[in-house]
């Protein structure tokens, strides 16, 4: 299989990207973007480009600080999900705004159209084809060898392979060779790399089953909507008004969870027959019934997969069990008493490359001009997949350009949380985004991303010098804000009133409306009638997003004062980088584990390697002595 119209002059591109999944689809995105590159997408099924192939929805915990800073950069998902979304929702808001978070049901259908017309419309060559070698001459990535023994040619790739790298499908004991239910997986390609002197692993996530709404009682199960006044993922879309589309609530119960346990033995997870390891965070329902036997329910969420979708998605009950036991336990669920399926639900292993083997930039350490993103890595969602193609492609450009690449630090970004992680810490599951994970989260809120980054996305030419100024607008109107309420002062008869309605004690004399607004029960909308309209932005887009940003400012300016600090304490070490030829095992006073560890993962710099696991803050500390010695 190798279909395409127009080829190259020599099968010669500027950029191979391997797979058509949301990596992929950001890393050629990016690339063709940034200047008149000649990019080649090279996927297994063209109509399955941006296929979102597990849950219908985009953002969620953690996640939707990914996408807010895709969007910050210049990649697409944020923009593609506010097309396509049907209901939307920010998450967490009982707790802290560092860890609010959005999310969007999206319409999958939609979702693939809106992406693939965004292919068409671009410089990208779209070659249906399998890829099964890398060639590579003095440790330098030069082309690849397709199924059908052609050869394309480029001085860098990206390898986004999915789940698809041997990938093996698990239904109770049968076994079905396949990347995705329904379509072919890759294999040569994982032997490839290995004869390069890279390792790999195996792991295993899974899938829910897919439900015929017909056959769904929705009279015994709780809708479940977005906000009422909801929030775009991008900081570049305009008048936004979505659906709003329910989602349905669903319990399982005793006599759910008795069926599954006395049916363990049938699946695959618990019999042996899978080797991969699976996501901790995010469990099958037989993973749940087993380790929190002492709940008597878990929370299924039916989420239609499309707008009017005759087939819903089952959030909470990703199985490999049999499907006529997957049936029966559902049978046994409020309102599903007589569910069909349109489709089981399945596990699947498949290879990946444990990611110490890349550099902070995604490019492998052993092969110059190569580099992987998204699940190859080891993640898990749609989410830290196109995070990982994005800076990809945006390297693997620079790359052809001999520029530097560019590095997001923990402190900047949840992306740079992400890559650091990866490269550093070992990944013995799959890995997902947490808002634990970033040690500096209150200063990496979603709503602050474009603060962050989109100088970043328009200095690379992913953010047009327009939407640029709009955002630079918005910040310094944010800025004039927070100034103008620190600086103005409010009187006890002009705001006692107010305080006392309120249930908040009254002032003796004047306070910063700043004073006033960092109390814990006072919002900045209560602010909005008390004072002139010149105090707040104008314009009337972007007005909630300031205001909901000035708030958040003032009321933990101590908290974010306190962080700044730490910051700039530790940031002295993180810099500093270790020359790729220093002999660790040379290192008198080192360790024999830190030994061990430095020079399997070969960090780049201290900071990374006082990251990783097994390496001591002494050990760290004589390193930071001996390199200034080295």
């Amino acid at each position: 299989m190798f279909h395409v119209k127009h080829l190259p002059k020599n099968n010669s591109f500027d950029v191979i990207v391997v797979g058509g999944g949301h990596a992929g689809l950001e890393a050629a995105l990016a690339c063709s973007r940034m200047g008149e590159s000649n990019v080649a997408l090279i996927t297994l099924d063209k109509r399955a480009i941006g296929r979102m192939s597990c849950n219908p929805a985009i953002g969620g915990l953690a996640k939707g600080h990914l996408v807010r800073e895709i969007d910050a950069l210049g990649g697409e998902m944020g923009r593609a999900a506010d097309v396509t979304g049907i209901q939307f929702k920010t998450l967490n808001k009982s707790k802290g705004r560092a860890v609010w978070s959005p999310r969007a049901q999206i319409d999958k259908k939609e979702y693939e159209r809106y992406v693939r017309q965004l292919i068409s419309f671009s410089n990208i060559v779209v070659i249906e084809a399998e890829v099964v070698k890398v060639l590579v001459k003095k440790y330098t990535f030069y082309g690849v060898v397709l199924r059908g023994g052609e050869k394309l040619y480029s001085r860098v790739a990206i390898l986004t392979c999915g789940t698809f790298l041997n990938g093996l499908i698990h239904i109770g004991h049968r076994k079905i060779r396949a990347g995705r239910m329904g379509e072919e997986s890759s294999a040569g390609l994982t032997e490839s790399l290995i004869s390069l002197g890279f390792t790999s692993g195996r792991l295993k996530t899974g899938t829910p089953p897919r439900l015929n709404r017909d056959t769904i009682n929705q009279e015994g199960l709780k809708k479940m909507f977005g906000d009422i006044k909801p929030t775009p993922f991008s900081f570049r879309t305009k008048n936004f008004a979505p659906p709003n589309e329910p989602c349905f609530l669903a319990t399982t119960n005793e006599e759910t969870h008795e069926i599954i346990r006395s049916s363990l033995h049938e699946s695959p997870l618990y019999s042996g027959e899978i080797k991969g390891i699976g996501p901790r965070y995010c469990p099958s329902i037989e993973d749940k019934v087993v380790r929190f036997s002492d709940k008597p329910s878990h929370q299924l969420f039916l989420e239609p997969e499309w707008m009017g979708a005759e087939q819903i998605y089952t959030n909470g009950f990703s199985t490999s069990l049999p499907e006529n036991i997957q049936l029966k336990a559902l049978r046994s669920v409020k309102g599903l008493e007589r569910v069909k399926f349109i489709r089981p639900g399945y596990a699947i292993e498949y290879d990946f490359f444990p990611p110490s083997q890349l550099k902070a930039s995604l490019e492998t350490k052993s092969v110059k001009g190569l580099f992987f993103s998204g699940q190859i890595n080891g993640t898990s969602g749609y989410e830290e997949a196109a995070a990982q193609g994005l800076m990809a492609g945006i390297n693997a450009f620079l790359f052809t350009q001999e520029k530097p690449p560019i590095i997001l630090r923990r402190d900047q970004a949840y992306i740079g949380v992400l890559i650091d992680d990866l490269v550093t810490k070992d990944t013995s599951e799959p890995y997902r985004m947490f808002t634990a994970r970033a040690e500096h989260r209150l200063m990496l809120r979603h709503t602050n991303a474009d603060r962050r980054l989109s100088e970043i996305g328009n200095s690379i030419g992913l953010i047009d010098d327009f939407d640029y100024k709009k955002t630079v607008n918005k910040l310094q109107a944010i800025d004039k804000m927070v100034s103008f309420f620190n600086s103005t002062n409010l009187t006890p008869d002009g705001i006692n009133e107010f305080l006392i309605m309120k249930g908040q004690s009254p002032i003796n004399e004047p306070a910063t409306i700043s004073k006033i607004l960092s109390r814990p029960t006072i919002n900045i909308g209560d602010l909005y009638n008390l004072l002139p309209r010149n105090a707040f932005y104008s314009d009337d887009q972007n007005i909630n997003d300031v205001m909901s940003e000035v708030e958040t400012i003032i009321k933990y300016k101590g908290y974010i004062q306190r962080q700044q600090a730490r910051l700039e304490f530790l940031s002295r070490n993180e810099s500093t980088v270790i020359p790729n030829d220093f002999d660790y095992m040379a290192a008198v006073g080192l360790s024999t584990e830190s030994k061990e560890k430095l020079s399997s993962i070969r960090p780049e710099t201290l900071g990374q390697a006082s990251r990783i696991s097994g390496v001591f803050p002494s050990d760290v500390a004589l390193l930071s002595v001996l390199l200034t010695a080295f």
